[in-house]
């Protein structure tokens, strides 16, 4: 893991030349507890490293607190293992896809048999609990070779595929794979040293399962392999874990006034609006109130288009497919575009084809019908620039894993503008746009 030093960094710690970086931590009085303790260290080409890492020369390094950003990020890679160990633990069969940091927590891939149930983050929380009191050691090993990681492995089928597909290396949610060497991280018993569970990562790690002050695991959902629908599914278990009891209650209730506060709960209790099953995924109606709502936004984004000098238009919901090759939005945008229609066909008697048919889609952008609108007859350079402005609805094929609420939908209505002018008026239409906004 390579990050960017914060803007304040810790002074600089010499680490002798065979002494680890914990021990020349613990040498210069660095707090051992408390969220202010150091978990990992910054070299000086900017990689965190563990604390049992072992300079072959003298070296500088920052030494890195659980309470910053990076420290919060190991502590929460860490607590991604100290979970998949637990799941292993509650349900053997499981096998681990992957289980990254993110912002504000952490989250493990499981292909197991059926989707995890409240009870069962219940009783995974308890399994963790007792990792982290007791005390195991985080171990790095670098694996020999590719050949002896896939006998070690031979019984997990996507760290297997980690392995052989390089292309993770530079995905930030792929930790197990990266960097000039294969390594695996070994959960060691702190009495005899002997290994409890293993898993293929890259690292960096907390020293021991003590460093996890506090975690919670927050929901768990279906998922995709990489994130590919057309991959195995998987169940993926979201928590959080920081550097104090005191930190997490505090996000935990800012989690809490979140929920309250969720524009999906407020809909149905003001009765603003709805997704009926009927219509699909990602398809809202608003009833009558959401409509008043919608209308005074709506009402004020016109009135403020029309004051800056945008001229109203109009387009359809629909169009010739030939209209976004030419826009190369099938090139680019085809996944997230809804099918297409094939319409017009008219077939003979004997059932061979007389009329050819075309396809047609629903648009998931205004621009191009924007530029049909500039296009539609001679512009003179006295009319630069003109500025279009539509309340246009588009459709966009959103996965179902992703659609949220009024975030992420399929259908939704733009107020959506393009501006056309020359080169010469670009910086004065960027400076206006921008305040505009």
């Amino acid at each position: 893991m390579t990050s960017p030093a914060p803007e304040h960094s810790a002074a600089p710690l010499r680490v002798p030349a065979g002494t680890t970086a914990g021990t020349a931590v613990r040498e210069a009085g660095y707090p051992t507890k408390g969220p202010d303790v150091i978990v990992v260290v910054r070299d000086g080409e900017g990689t965190l490293k563990d604390l049992s890492w072992t300079p072959e020369v003298d070296v500088d390094v920052e030494p890195v607190a659980a309470s910053t950003e990076d420290g919060r990020s190991v502590i929460r890679h860490s607590a991604a293992h100290v979970l998949a160990q637990a799941v292993q633990k509650e349900f053997p069969d499981a096998k681990l896809g992957i289980g990254p940091p993110i912002k504000d927590g952490f989250y493990y891939d499981f292909a197991v048999d059926r989707p995890f149930t409240p009870e069962d983050l219940a009783k995974l929380e308890k399994r963790m609990k007792q990792i982290i009191k007791g005390s195991q050691r985080f171990s790095r090993r670098v694996v020999d070779s590719i050949e002896d990681a896939r006998v070690e492995l031979a019984d997990e089928p996507f760290k297997l595929e980690l392995i052989d597909d390089k292309s993770g290396i530079d995905d930030p949610e792929i930790m197990e794979v990266g960097g000039n060497e294969l390594t695996i991280y070994d959960n060691l018993d702190p009495r005899t040293g002997d290994k409890i569970w293993s898993d293929l990562c890259r690292g960096p790690h907390i020293p021991t399962t003590k460093h996890i002050p506090a975690f919670k695991l927050t929901r768990s959902s279906a998922a995709y392999w990489r994130g590919n629908q057309d991959n195995a599914d998987l169940q993926r278990v979201y928590g959080t874990a920081w550097e104090s009891t005191e930190a997490q209650d505090e996000y935990l209730e800012l989690l809490a006034e979140a929920e309250r506060r969720d524009h999906r709960k407020l809909g149905t209790e003001l009765d603003l609006f709805s997704f009926p099953d009927e219509l699909g995924s990602g398809l809202p109606v608003f009833h009558p109130k959401g409509g008043i709502i919608r209308t005074e936004m709506e009402n004020y984004s016109r009135s403020r288009h029309i004051e800056a000098g945008y001229e109203f238009v109009n387009t359809p919901h629909i169009t010739k497919g030939h209209l976004y090759e030419v826009s190369g939005h099938l090139d680019w945008y085809r996944d997230g575009m809804f099918p297409a229609m094939h319409v017009d066909e008219e077939l003979n008697e004997d059932g061979t084809v007389r009329k050819p048919g075309q396809d047609y889609y629903l648009k998931p952008m205004n621009c191009p019908m924007h530029n049909l609108i500039f296009r539609a007859r001679g512009r003179s350079y006295r009319e630069l620039p003109l500025r279009l402005f539509e309340f246009g609805s588009v459709y966009r094929y959103e996965k179902s894993g992703v659609i949220h609420g009024l975030t992420r939908v399929r259908g939704m209505t733009q107020d959506d503008a393009h501006i056309y002018c020359t080169r010469e008026q670009m910086r004065d239409e960027l400076t206006t746009t921008l305040q505009f906004v």
